[in-house]
């Protein structure tokens, strides 16, 4: 009996025993397959990750490639500065975020504490600038400006500033050689971003945190070939974080140069004439509605008329670009954002998009042409044209009786052009035509490459528009809905209009083809989309894509890759017909609309063509238009609300010229003084250790108001009527 109880315990006790060794047996069968896992499965794996994990890097920057004007002045190069950066990771491990660090920096920086502060705070969707676009762990820059004795305070005091470096560092510069700003075309640079890193992750320039990138300009497009590649030393660090051996070593590449067909004279005498005459502008009393004209932006572009390749390219209003180094302040940003700046970033000689006015009239004359038209015929230039009660005058309602096409262009009859698209109007069947329309005024205009890319470049241009029946039904379903909600029959002007649209919008009407004859109602173009067309007839008829590199110079000179300029192109006309157009534009320079503007121009030794263009915008002032080209060189100019053609344009276009061949006001040549009397056509030399054989660059000094007074004209007074448009 007494043996039972001992034995169902001893029974239990087993039971147990079986069951922890089976656990135990589990837990080191699962320990076992985890280890087998880690060190044989997975082991490679997890070695290379735990040797990274005891790999730091010395990343050292790659000096940024120089970007030089045509003659090897740089317009971007780089300069040492004392740096004073500050890491956001060691900041932010503080009780007060920083705060108190940031403070005493300001001090000594005599900056303001927020200002500071806004440097190193991250940009995102609700962050206003300014802020830091680059990465957070990489060491933010709070000024490039410091002085020796700001340096020597922040590291001789290392518990005063934690996380706070000073060192002297590569910064970017651009120098404005002889006042040549070249704002827009240069652009400017910033930190990387996470997501840039990303999606260089796997190309063949992959970025690093610290690495600065193109933004806008040349330094975006050329971004790449500028920025070189950044040497990255590895070291194998204990887990005290003691060097224990070199791993690996990416050595530094220095960014490659890049030469463009810049010069750094003409454009400053561009920047100079453009400001000038919407100064000048300014000035003028609009006689439309009583008050000064505005002139509130502006482009030039200058091209080398055989080749496309750009000379000079400004936009106003401009900036400096200056400013973007080291992290643009709170006072500069909001000076180039507010809304009286008028957008100086934008650059207007690609983006800008406005009615050409009557510079578009050689489009419509060679599209009348291929259409059947005589060039030599007879055209009546009355005073209006009319259809039905609406009537289409004549600039300054002058006539000018019959005359040939050519003679169209050189006294700029609209009534000529008028005639001409509405009878293109009706054969194409009017409201409703029947079959596909032949469009071809239209259609010419595509051909001569309005409404596309010039392929500058240049990041960011604008294509401009051709408002033809495509894009007039286009047009309309996208603002369909609205003008049947804000229509109004019987309204406003602009309630009726829209009440209009509403019903009929996507038909082309009759004044709309008279409208877009001369360059005027939906029609837009850009500044360097005419320069390429003028260049063009200048040159026999090719469109050049307008280029500005010219040639990418290794940093120690050995390499030479040059940039060969490419053409998207030719004008849709023939070789006799682009004769005729030439002599017609000679005829515009000499005893049309422009020739006020070129008394004394030595017409033999340097022939001069031109257009005027004077365009209307609904409540705006007129928009200025001066198209004009020599046998070397294309320069077109426009102003916003600035006025006529030749009165607002022309004397900067004039001046230019004159700076480039060396001309006094009189048609006397000084070739020493001459800017280009041909296009430049050699490279700069760049020796092994990286210098740059550049010649000296003086500011450009402005004709006294004796040179400017106006010489006897080269041929016959223009009338009045002409010489304003």
């Amino acid at each position: 009996m007494t043996n039972a109880p001992e034995t169902g315990r001893t029974s239990r006790v087993r039971i147990r025993l079986v069951i922890m060794q089976v656990l135990v047996l589990s837990f080191l069968c699962t320990l076992g397959g985890r280890l087998w896992y880690l060190q044989v499965r997975n082991g490679a794996e997890y070695y290379h990750e735990a040797k990274s994990n005891h790999v730091q890097q010395v990343v050292q920057p790659a000096v940024r490639g120089s970007i030089l004007d045509a003659r090897g002045i740089p317009l971007a190069d780089n300069e040492t500065r004392l740096v004073v950066s500050a890491s956001r990771t060691a900041l932010m491990k503080m009780k007060d975020k920083g705060k108190g660090v940031l403070t005493r920096l300001a001090g000594v920086l005599d900056m303001k504490p927020q200002d500071v502060m806004n440097k190193v705070r991250i940009c995102d969707s609700q962050t206003p600038k300014p802020c830091w676009n680059g990465s957070p762990y990489q060491p933010i820059p709070v000024t490039t400006e410091a002085t020796t004795q700001q340096a020597l305070q922040i590291r001789e005091r290392p518990e005063e500033y934690p996380g706070i470096t000073a060192e002297p560092t590569a910064v970017r510069r651009y120098p404005a050689p002889g006042g040549a700003n070249t704002g827009q075309v240069l652009g400017y640079l910033s930190p990387v971003t996470d997501d840039e890193i990303q999606k260089a992750k796997n190309t063949n320039s992959p970025l690093l945190r610290s690495d600065q990138v193109g933004r806008f300009g040349l330094e975006r497009t050329y971004d790449r070939t500028l920025r070189g590649k950044s040497g990255v030393t590895r070291y194998e660090v204990d887990n005290l974080g003691r060097v224990m051996g070199q791993a690996k070593n990416d050595p530094t590449v220095a960014g490659a140069h890049l030469v463009t067909s810049i010069d750094a004279r003409v454009q400053g005498v561009a920047e100079f004439e453009l400001n000038a005459a919407m100064v000048e502008a300014r000035k003028q009393i609009d006689r439309n509605t009583g008050v000064p004209y505005k002139a509130d932006a502006g482009a030039v572009v200058v091209l080398e008329s055989k080749t496309g390749r750009v000379v000079a390219m400004a936009s106003m209003p401009t900036y400096d670009p200056n400013v973007w180094v080291g992290g643009i302040s709170a006072k500069d940003y909001a000076k180039l954002t507010a809304k009286e700046s008028n957008v100086p970033l934008m650059n207007r000689a690609i983006q800008g998009q406005a009615a050409p006015g009557s510079i578009f009239k050689v489009i419509p004359t060679a599209a009348a042409v291929n259409a059947g038209y005589d060039f030599d015929g007879d055209y009546p230039c009355p005073s209006s044209y009319s259809i039905g009660g609406q009537v289409f005058k004549n600039f300054e309602s002058q006539g000018h009786g019959n005359i040939t096409l050519g003679r169209a262009l050189e006294v700029s009859c609209d009534t000529v052009f008028y005639a001409l698209g509405h009878q293109q109007w009706i054969k194409d069947g009017g409201l409703h035509p029947k079959k596909p329309p032949a469009e071809i005024f239209y259609k010419t205009a595509h051909q001569f490459g309005l409404g596309a890319e010039t392929h500058v470049d240049l990041p960011g241009e604008e294509k401009g528009r051709v408002p033809d029946r495509a894009w007039k039904q286009k047009f309309w379903q996208a603002n369909k809905d609205m003008w049947c909600k804000t229509g109004k029959k019987g309204g406003t002007y602009v309630e009726l209009l829209s009440y209009e649209n509403c019903l009929e919008g996507n038909l082309m009407r009759a004044g709309d083809a008279i409208n877009y004859s001369i360059g005027q109602g939906d029609t837009l173009v850009t500044p360097i989309q005419m320069a390429t067309i003028y260049a063009a007839i200048s040159n026999g008829g090719t469109m050049w894509n307008p280029t500005i590199g010219k040639a990418v110079i290794s940093a120690d000179g050995k390499q030479v890759e040059p940039i060969p300029p490419q053409s998207h192109g030719k004008l849709p006309m023939t070789e006799a017909t682009r004769v005729k157009i030439n002599a017609a534009l000679e005829g515009v320079a000499t005893r049309g609309t422009a020739a006020w503007r070129f008394g004394g121009w030595p017409q033999k030794q340097i022939p001069m063509h031109a257009k005027t263009g004077t365009a209307e915008v609904y409540g705006k002032q007129t928009t200025s238009w001066f198209a004009t080209y020599t046998e070397d060189f294309t320069i077109v100019m426009t102003i916003s609300q600035g006025g006529t053609g030749s009165g607002a344009s022309g004397p900067a276009v004039r001046n230019i010229y004159n700076a480039i061949y060396g001309l006094s006001m009189s048609g006397k040549q000084d070739t020493e003084k001459a800017f280009l009397l041909k296009p430049e056509a050699k490279l700069p030399t760049i020796g092994p250790d990286g210098t740059i054989d550049a010649p000296d660059i003086k500011p450009y000094v402005p004709p006294s108001p004796e040179d400017l007074a106006p010489p006897a004209l080269a041929g016959p007074p223009a009338p009045p009527a002409a010489r304003q448009d």
